[in-house]
């Protein structure tokens, strides 16, 4: 009581009530008011009392608010006073007063006391998720504030009651379509409680459309120039994302992604940066790393990259990258995300090679980031993440690592000097006096050579020119020169990081490289300096660098192949014994791997330095270490006799490789020879169909022969017995003949109208003549040729009707004919039927039973008869063309008629003029045409009698 009497005050003068006496009356007049009112006004007298006497308000009250909330669910204020009560007591943002007063550790103890007395009945979370339900907003605003204060006391205890109540996630997702922002944005951070470190509440989040809800809700706000409501959406969609690989990938195939892409559209004028936006900013870019960090799946850190550079949201970090006016913290973070946007992705790391910065002349943003970080005046961290963005460019990329290597040898460097490569970069930072950019610069040229022996090989040509008249020395023994000299050049930073550096490049470059190995045993000074440096007892600092080149030594006789007399294998294990001692060896080489800084740099790939003297191992120079520790360590105690079989064993694994790439190459062949053969199958499988279609056409038509056959021997049957029955065929067949010759006979007549009609036509040529000829005799007759042009309109008028009687007599002259030449056809066609039947008939009677057991013979005779038909359709139809003959010539005279008609119409004009004097011998003329016309008209009652004629013949064909 003396901590209460504390809180309240101390006690008054008068016989005022305490707080606790007050507040215990309060809830007897909740426990036992039957009035609504009553139970009303006494709950909103607890809550203004809950924030002054959380402790007695807690301890008294809760079992009776939470009474309230059971019962009085139809009375939105007493529920939402409740609530608000409950809040008080459990929360712990206590107000400025109240913090200022001395309540020192308790807060925190009695809001998770509370808690834990809240939550130990499961139905008041259930009861809590009913209400937070309501749309009432005096009952659901309260509602999520108490539920978050829950979770932030008790987080794993409040979501596991949450996961197992019936639709308990659904029903908070529900919060953030709330049309209330204040609700809305309470929503979000009770989600955000509800998310951490719950793999399966997250996923159950996200699958209730929560990245469609939460993007919507960010570009409402205005993306990055949004205010806290983005920042708060930002961390909910991270506590979603981060180590969760399954949301990852839901992420990225429901195409978020890509609206991503706005939130880095900054504008040119990246002035008016507010704290605000650059937050914002900032957990955009953490985001995206997050769905491409090296700790992810490599596959689905694969598709994620992929998808950001088809979506353009790497062109727009890259265009951050090179604008001008970004705050630090930004541009560092914007390098951070572009690195693990392009790690290990060769198409991300091909277009970052051909982004430019806006410079003039342009340069290649690699060599500008490279220019930032050996200039020791730029921020440390900023230094730290360009070499991160340049080891990402790397790795795993031959490409851009024989791109950069080639900066460095002599046949590609630029004798102008009016650029700057990466490679004189890397080489002037190696040898500047800043000894961060020593290493930075050391490791960056490591990670150019990482597991590539063709490029470590080439490195061996690079030549330095040290001073004028000095011959220049390779880079190889620059290296080992600034390594010996140790600390007798004055350097700014750490004494012992420039070595760490160097060595570290010389034994990547060594590794796995034997003439490289060679290159650096061919110094004299080299194996003595190494021995010299393991040999002394340094400093702690110094026992990372006797390690070092421990693990340098160990190197050149783990990959030396014997090639230097005086520095074999055995002579250098020989040194080691004599000089150090094997195992004070394996023991400096130990060194390396029990520094607490390696340790560090074996977390993650990215370099993450407290400050720059903890800046010492690179990470993938860790996974060398740990490759090469316990290789080095037996190779040490191996004799000649081991290395020798050792080497046996070598020769035996190379023969092994010989044969099986010869096998790999007989395989291929073979492989190529399948495809060729695949390929072949294929074209002959085609063929095959083809001709198999061909093969069901013929079959087809032979189908249609046989019916025809069967339909030909049915009737030649039913023919067989109508002459069995009648005997006098051959009578009718005579009668068929006399028929033909009388069409023939009448085919003579029309040949002979024929050619009287041709000779009219002569005739009418005469006439023309006469007329041309008359036109030239009488050319002087103009004048009076214009009196009489009437008259001679109407003569030539005549004429052309004249004219057009001839031609429709010809026509029909040759429709007679065409009929002729088919009652012909039929004819013929009856007759050689007739024949046939006949000739069957009797045939049939000598071989009825041969014929009927064979069916190809069948077949056999049936092919003969379609030549004996087709024969004797070649003779119709050579008859068809002799009259056909007749009637092309008639037509050719026809159209020779209506040429010479043509001309005379164009002659017309000409003619009107001599029209005067020629009068009596166009009256001669017209006397002639009218003889002519007289025959013609003879000709056609002939016509429709021989129609007649033609008929009745007709009549008496049919009823035979």
């Amino acid at each position: 009581m003396n901590f209460l009497r504390g809180v309240m005050g101390g006690p008054s003068a008068g016989p005022q009530p305490s707080g606790a006496e007050t507040i215990q009356k309060l809830c007897d007049r909740v426990a036992s008011s039957t009035l609504l009112d009553d139970r009303r006004d006494a709950v909103r007298a607890l809550k203004s009392l809950s924030k002054k006497y959380r402790l007695e308000v807690g301890i008294q009250a809760m079992e009776h608010l939470i009474h309230v909330l059971q019962t009085d669910r139809s009375d939105s204020e007493i529920i939402g006073y409740a609530l608000d009560t409950l809040y008080n007591v459990i929360s712990n943002d206590l107000e400025e007063e109240e913090q200022e007063e001395n309540l020192p550790k308790q807060v925190d103890d009695l809001g998770s006391q509370f808690t834990e007395i809240f939550i130990k009945q499961q139905e008041n979370v259930t009861l809590l998720l009913t209400l937070v339900e309501e749309f009432d907003f005096h009952v659901r605003w309260p509602g999520v504030k108490l539920l978050t204060s829950l979770l932030k006391q008790q987080g794993p205890q409040v979501q596991q009651i949450i996961l197992v109540s019936p639709m308990g996630v659904s029903r908070l997702m529900d919060l953030l379509a709330d049309s209330r922002e204040v609700i809305r944005n309470d929503g979000v951070l009770l989600l955000q409680q509800l998310t951490k470190s719950n793999a399966a509440i997250q996923k159950i989040v996200a699958f209730e459309n929560a990245f469609e809800r939460l993007l919507d809700i960010i570009t409402e706000e205005g993306n990055s120039d949004g205010g806290i409501v983005v920042e708060d959406c930002l961390l909910l969609l991270q506590n979603l994302l981060k180590n969760n690989n399954s949301n990852q990938n839901f992420f990225k195939e429901g195409s978020y992604i890509q609206r991503m892409k706005p939130w880095f559209e900054v504008g040119d004028d990246n002035c008016g940066w507010s704290a605000q936006k650059v937050t914002n900013l900032h957990l955009m870019l953490q985001l995206v790393r997050v769905l491409v960090s090296p700790t992810n799946p490599p596959g689905a850190t694969s598709s994620c990259q992929k998808a950001m550079f088809h979506c353009g949201l790497l062109q727009q970090l890259c265009m951050i990258l090179m604008a001008t006016g970004v705050p630090a913290d930004i541009l560092t973070e914007t390098i951070n995300t572009v690195s693990e946007v392009i790690r290990g992705c060769q198409m991300n790391q091909d277009y970052f090679a051909s982004v430019n910065a806006p410079s003039n002349p342009p340069r290649p943003a690699i060599v500008v980031l490279l220019m930032s970080m050996v200039n020791e005046r730029q921020p440390f961290v900023l230094r730290c993440a360009v070499l991160y963005c340049f080891q990402c460019f790397l790795y795993k990329n031959q490409k851009g690592q024989g791109e950069i290597v080639s900066t460095l040898l002599p046949s590609t460097i630029d004798a102008t000097g009016n650029s700057v490569s990466a490679g004189q970069l890397l080489c002037g930072g190696l040898f500047s006096t800043d000894s961060l950019s020593n290493w930075c610069a050391a490791v960056a040229l490591a990670h150019a050579l990482q597991e590539n022996a063709t490029l470590k090989e080439q490195l061996l040509r690079v030549q330095l020119a040290t001073s004028i008249g000095n011959p220049p020395v390779s880079l190889l023994q620059q290296c080992t020169n600034i390594l010996s000299q140790g600390d007798k050049i004055d350097r700014r930073g750490s004494k012992v990081q420039t070595r760490v550096g160097l060595l570290m490049l010389l034994c990547t470059w060594l590794s796995n490289c034997s003439i490289a190995v060679t290159h650096f045993l061919h110094n004299p000074a080299n194996v003595p300096f190494l021995t010299g440096q393991i040999a002394e007892n340094l400093g702690e600092e110094e026992q990372l660098v006797q390690g070092l080149c421990a693990l340098l030594l160990g190197i050149s006789i783990y990959y030396n192949d014997n090639s230097l007399e005086n520095y074999r294998k055995e002579k250098l294990k020989q040194l080691i014994e004599k000089r150090i001692g094997r195992e004070n060896f394996i023991e400096k080489l130990g060194f390396i791997s029990k520094h607490e800084l390696y340790s560090r740099a074996a977390q993650k790939p990215q370099p993450s330095f407290s400050s720059p003297d903890h800046m010492m191992f690179d990470h993938e120079f860790t996974k060398l270490v740990k490759e090469l520790e316990g290789v080095i360590s037996k190779a040490i105690y191996k004799s000649s006799e081991e290395d020798k079989k050792e080497e046996e064993v070598k020769k035996t694994l190379e023969q092994h490789d010989n044969i099986v790439t010869h096998y790999k190459k007989v395989i291929r062949e073979q492989d190529q020879e399948l495809e060729e053969l695949k390929q072949r199958i294929n074209t002959l499988t085609s063929q095959n169909e083809q001709l198999q279609a061909t093969v069901t056409q013929q079959v087809s038509q032979i189908q249609q022969h046989k019916d025809q056959y069967n339909l030909l021997k049915v009737q030649l049957g039913k023919d067989t017995q109508h002459h069995n029955s009648h005997s006098d065929t051959f009578q009718m067949n005579g009668i068929q003949t006399e028929e033909v010759s009388k069409l023939k006979e009448e085919l003579e007549e029309w040949k002979n109208k024929h050619e009287l009609l041709q000779g009219q036509l002569w005739e009418k040529d005469s006439v023309i003549e006469k007329l041309k000829s008359s036109q030239l005799e009488m050319g002087t007759t103009e004048q009076s040729s214009q009196t009489s042009r009437s008259g001679g309109l109407e003569h030539n008028n005549e004429l052309q009707k004249e004219l057009e009687m001839l031609r429709s007599q010809i026509q029909l002259q040759s429709a007679e004919i065409s009929k002729l030449q088919i009652e012909n056809q039929k004819l013929q066609v009856m007759s050689t039927t007739a024949d046939h039947v006949l000739g069957d008939s009797s045939a049939r009677a000598a071989n009825n039973s041969e014929l009927e057991g064979q069916l190809e013979q069948e077949i056999k005779e049936l092919k003969s008869e379609v030549k004996v038909l087709s024969e004797e359709k070649e003779s119709l139809k050579q008859h068809l063309d002799s009259s056909s003959s007749t009637v092309a010539i008639l037509q050719d005279e026809k159209s020779k008629l209506q040429q010479e008609v043509a001309e005379s119409k164009k002659e017309q004009d000409d003619l009107l003029v001599l029209l005067a004097d020629q009068d009596q011998k166009l009256s001669a003329l017209k006397m002639k045409l009218k003889d002519l016309g007289v025959p013609v008209e003879d000709e056609d009652d002939i016509e429709s009698g021989d129609q007649g004629d033609e008929d009745e013949d007709g009549d008496e064909e049919e009823q035979d």
